[in-house]
């Protein structure tokens, strides 16, 4: 079996050896720009990480991966784009749950969305980049990304020891994105388009000229750059979730080639152990214990 069709025949719960206690369990239950949304879990704490997706097909992906959460602890918003915002109002209610996102991020979903939506985003914590808090076990690390949105995000998590990184929607990568990434144990990282698929796509030129742009999203090829660098990615990662594939612009096999070939660059004494998986979004990954 082909290391990719491994990562896609990926089973539903993983864990690399034994390592004792589990610090989180992660579950992709959707990455792309029809919807994104992750849940991350330790033994006392759940989050959603986005909530691109409804309700129903929340539930759905959760039961899928044999979760079905009674409460959550929180929903973090990295940014106000429908992808990743347009099923906020519906799981609040349904889960009893507080929002934590940016004051501007809040301001412009509340802006979006039709009125009656609008007013059930009733439960909310304004957080600011650079500003650490908790939730729960879990220590939270917003940081400032590149990206066309009011006040984007990503996000670090660190509970038992074990960090959690979790960047997508991004022009490039700064060195303060690179910093955050650091000794994550599970690194989910966008890489959003090939630039010759994107190029000759279907796309009018001004959107193309914005994924492309510094405040768009991460090519293959940035991202094979960055994970051939021995000084920018430190290769701890046990697992490698390369994220928010276009479905127009790019495919699984180019993703995991470009990222395969970066990492066959990296020096002996730097090479990646981990596990290289492919983030979809029509079907849930994980949950991947850490």
């Amino acid at each position: 079996m082909s290391s990719f069709i491994a990562s896609r025949a990926y089973h539903r719960t993983h864990s690399r050896g034994s390592r004792g206690p589990i610090s989180f369990r992660v579950s992709i239950l959707a990455s792309g720009s029809s919807g994104n949304t992750t849940l991350l879990e330790t033994d006392s704490t759940s989050l959603l990480i986005d909530a691109g997706l409804g309700r129903k097909e929340t539930l759905r992906r959760l039961a899928a991966l044999g979760k079905s959460p009674e409460r959550l602890d929180g929903i973090l918003i990295s940014h106000e784009h429908t992808d990743h915002s347009s099923g906020l109002p519906q799981l609040l209610a349904h889960f009893h749950a507080t929002a934590y996102l940016t004051e501007s991020t809040c301001i412009e979903i509340r802006r979006i969305l039709p009125e009656a939506s609008a007013k059930k985003i009733d439960r909310v914590e304004h957080i600011r980049a650079g500003e650490r808090f908790t939730i729960g076990d879990i220590e939270v690390s917003p940081f400032t990304i590149p990206h066309d949105a009011a006040d984007p995000v990503g996000y670090t998590f660190r509970s038992g020891g074990t960090k959690v990184a979790i960047v997508t929607d991004l022009g490039y990568l700064t060195e303060l994105v690179k910093f955050h990434l650091r000794d994550a144990d599970c690194l989910i990282l966008e890489s959003n388009h090939d630039l010759e698929m994107l190029k000759v796509g279907p796309y009018p030129w001004y959107v193309k000229q914005r994924v492309m742009s510094r405040t768009g999203h991460l090519s293959n090829h940035i991202v094979s750059e960055y994970l051939a660098d021995g000084e920018a990615f430190d290769a701890h990662a046990r697992f490698l979730v390369l994220a928010h594939v276009s479905e127009t612009n790019n495919n699984p096999d180019l993703v995991h080639l470009s990222a395969t070939e970066a990492l066959g660059r990296r020096p002996a004494s730097s090479s990646f152990q981990g596990d290289l998986l492919i983030a979809s979004q029509r079907n849930p990954l994980g949950p991947l214990t850490l």
